[in-house]
């Protein structure tokens, strides 16, 4: 189901816990926990991920997250709906900035675990072919990790 890299930073059971319990729920969510569809989630430093950044979008800036779908959302929807999942299939990469994470959950005063949740979950609905784009967009995707999060009970200001 998922593979947690680290690049130029320690490993840490405790963002293990929090990714697995989060994509979890995310396939549950949306059917797919029997699917043989799997994410890698590397957690890296804010040099690392402007360098992809700057190659993969051509932005030479840090950001917090970045996904990588391996489907396009119509070819995904159908291969969830006619239960296609015979081979293994990745669904895509996300990378997450631990520092900005961490500088982001004291910005938005909310905890470690809320923010890094947040990023999972969002990387997640990317790989699933939602946007936030346009605000057409992102009234289906907002709601969509709103409800992994709260059924969760991982809420924002709740350090």
């Amino acid at each position: 189901m998922y593979e947690i890299l680290y690049e130029d930073i320690d490993e840490n059971k405790e963002y293990e816990k929090i990714i697995k319990k989060v994509l979890s729920k995310c396939f549950e969510e949306e059917k797919i926990q029997d699917s043989k569809l799997s994410i890698t989630v590397t957690l890296t430093t804010p040099e690392n991920i402007k360098k992809i950044n700057k190659e993969y979008r051509k932005i030479e800036k840090a950001t917090d997250v970045l996904s990588f779908p391996m489907f396009e959302k119509d070819e995904l929807d159908c291969k969830i709906k006619n239960k296609d999942f015979q081979y293994e299939d990745i669904l895509g990469d996300i990378i997450i900035s631990i520092e900005k994470v961490k500088e982001q959950a004291v910005e938005y005063e909310h905890s470690f675990e809320r923010e890094l949740s947040y990023m999972v979950v969002h990387g997640f609905y990317h790989l699933m072919g939602y946007d936030h784009i346009k605000e057409e967009d992102k009234k289906v995707m907002r709601p969509k990790e709103d409800k992994i999060l709260n059924e969760l009970n991982i809420k924002r200001n709740d350090i």
